[in-house]
């Protein structure tokens, strides 16, 4: 193997000089740094990663603990981090804590020393929680975090503005048997979404029906579950709230295995706007997140932590949601009989 002495010896300069050039930490002059670049080529020299971090106290890696790193809306999330990340230079430590405290504590414990910063995202626990397995001085962001404290940056979604947009635009539909299947029990998320839904509702003076409140977990298959016991209810809703895309999809396969049409029979909606809603059949209305800004937004707020730069922004910042409407709702079916044209 190469070595950072091979180079300085063929360059004819010092070893703390050739330091100097690969991690641009100090002046040297043109021609040296010409003659050790041409050397480090050359001999097909690459910098060890380990080595330079003790050198210089940064591994140029950026941590990332998620919830979980499967399905469309992590994807998007990712995608976001990693390449601003990328941008600046940095690349992805990467774990899921699949929402288990031991998980998450073991993964935070293993990324010390090896990371300069860390956005993390865990709905279940409080910034607390999330912080407490870590030195102080490491920079953290936080997303989607319940209970978060003014120590803290902490990027999240307004979810309770974006379940009242879905649900008044059912309501101005003309339903009033709307249901939810809500998300995972004691999650972030699932209780901001949760409390959205029920505002609209009684802010359009219609009577919560704890019937119509189906539990879920945020998956493909609890989706299905949930939608089939709404649709076996005795007074089955014309309209169902998911409150994420991957239970809606689940609640479409499910609306059609009961031989049941959307929008036609029930409107079925989601939460998030990953990219595979819009490829859905029908195409599903769902509450556009900003999954990709987040994830970027969080590195570049980490980013200038770590150069030092003051807070000029609020620490807790709610990045705001938009409804996307496509034709997996349609006004309820005793409307629609009713109008000349199908559509009130």
């Amino acid at each position: 193997m190469v070595t950072i002495k091979d180079v300085a010896r063929r360059a004819g300069v010092s070893v703390a000089t050739v330091s100097r050039v690969m991690n641009k930490s100090g002046p040297v002059s043109p021609e040296a740094a010409s003659r050790i670049l041409e050397a480090a080529a050359t001999l097909h020299y690459v910098p060890h990663g380990g080595a330079r971090s003790l050198i210089t106290s940064k591994t140029s890696t950026i941590g990332v603990l998620l919830p979980d790193l499967y399905g469309g809306f992590f994807s998007e999330m990712i995608r976001g981090i990693d390449q601003t990340a990328q941008q600046h230079g940095y690349h992805l430590l990467l774990s899921g804590s699949h929402n288990q405290r031991s998980e998450m504590t073991a993964a935070m414990r293993a990324m010390r020393g090896r990371t300069d910063g860390l956005i993390a995202m865990s709905p279940h626990f409080d910034a607390a929680t999330l912080v407490e397995n870590l030195p102080p001085s490491l920079p953290v962001i936080l997303l989607s975090c319940a209970g978060p404290d003014d120590e803290h940056q902490v990027i999240a979604i307004d979810n309770v503005g974006g379940a009242e947009a879905m649900v008044n635009h059912l309501v101005q539909l003309g339903h009033r048997r709307i249901a939810m299947v809500m998300g995972e029990d004691g999650h972030f998320d699932t209780a901001e979404r949760l409390q959205g839904y029920r505002s609209a509702l009684q802010n359009a003076g219609i009577e919560l029906e704890p019937a119509y409140e189906a539990q879920g977990d945020f998956s493909e298959a609890s989706g299905y579950s949930a939608v089939q016991e709404l649709l076996a209810l005795p007074v089955p809703p014309t309209a169902i709230f998911c409150a994420n895309d991957s239970m809606a999809i689940g609640g479409l396969c499910a609306v059609h295995d009961a031989g049941l049409r959307v929008p036609g029979d029930v409107t079925v909606v989601g939460f998030d706007d990953i990219p595979l809603a819009h490829y859905m059949s029908p195409p599903l209305s769902s509450v556009h997140v900003p999954v990709f800004e987040m994830g970027a937004r969080a590195v570049t707020r980490l980013i200038a932590a770590l150069k030092g730069e003051p807070i000029s922004e609020r620490r807790h910042e709610r990045l705001p949601t938009r409804l996307v409407v496509r034709s997996s709702c349609a006004a309820p079916p005793y409307i629609a009989d009713t109008s000349p044209a199908g559509v009130t």
